[in-house]
């Protein structure tokens, strides 16, 4: 399935019936940042194709072709890309589509405490001994998600398990080191989340936290790898294009609606994001 590289965490992954879903992202030639995320999914990361750098809970890798890199289920993580051609897979799936109803040792040991954030995958598996046996896993659940095929369910099921059995024989899950640490981070992008829609700005996010304007900015910039007013502009840009996508409101209030108080000044930033204007680009979207 190809996407462009806008895809973001808060767009469902899957369906409630069948809660799995891969996405391949490619022909990327300019640079790009997909700012700092989380999602409750399992996130697999499998490079085609060029280098992405990927920050996962403050600690930068940098993967090229055949990397193979593992987000856990609410790990904070950003990736970016230097700007040559590149190709990846990202695959999302929750803990419970691979879980039993059953209390035995799997559950009880290995799967209850990923879910609840006791045990982790290590993040970076591209130098272990798994890495062939878990590409040519990845390659036959990649193959079947892009087919018709009925019982893709169940086999993708199957698939997983056999994954989680190397990580286990490899000795890949750990127990947490970072068990409570990223609670702060999570508060400070939920609220602008939560906010970012109105005339929200650094000093009202440093009010809200007790901090200074000059310490967050600088907090933000080193935990987050990008500005507050770049996330902020992200966000606002990011949720008129879906509005602009999803109904038919004018472009003054979509333009409001998403944070902007200035529609010549959100018409500018849409076309520096994009290289099109609002109404072009719905226009675009409807033919």
């Amino acid at each position: 399935m190809g996407v462009n590289i806008e895809l973001r965490e808060n767009i469902p992954h899957g369906t409630n019936e069948y809660p799995y879903a891969q996405y391949y992202i490619h022909c990327c030639k300019r640079p790009f940042q997909y700012p700092i995320h989380w999602h409750d999914e399992v996130e697999i990361i499998f490079i085609e194709n060029g280098l992405l750098r990927i920050t996962i809970s403050n600690q930068e890798y940098i993967g090229t072709a055949g990397d193979i890199f593992i987000v856990n289920s609410k790990e904070l993580h950003f990736m970016s890309s230097p700007g040559k051609a590149i190709s990846y897979y990202t695959i999302l799936f929750p803990l419970e589509f691979i879980s039993f109803q059953t209390e035995d040792s799997l559950e009880m040991e290995v799967m209850k405490p990923l879910r609840s954030g006791q045990l982790i995958i290590k993040n970076d598996i591209s130098k272990l001994g798994l890495l062939r046996d878990f590409t040519n896993t990845l390659h036959g659940m990649i193959q079947i998600n892009n087919s018709d095929d009925p019982r893709k369910q169940i086999k993708t099921r199957r698939l997983l398990l056999q994954l989680f059995e190397l990580l286990i024989d490899f000795d890949c899950l750990i127990v947490s080191p970072l068990a409570g640490k990223n609670d702060m981070q999570r508060e400070i992008l939920i609220y602008i989340r939560q906010n970012y829609c109105s005339e929200i700005s650094l000093q009202d996010l440093a009010s809200h936290f007790y901090m200074s304007p000059k310490y967050i900015s600088n907090y933000f910039k080193k935990n987050f790898g990008i500005t507050f007013s770049q996330y902020v502009m992200h966000l606002r840009i990011t949720y008129a294009k879906e509005l602009l996508e999803t109904t038919a409101l004018p472009v003054t209030e979509v333009a409001f609606h998403s944070g902007f108080a200035n529609v010549s000044y959100f018409i500018r930033s849409f076309k520096d994001r994009y290289s099109i204007s609002p109404l072009q680009y719905r226009k675009q979207k409807l033919q």
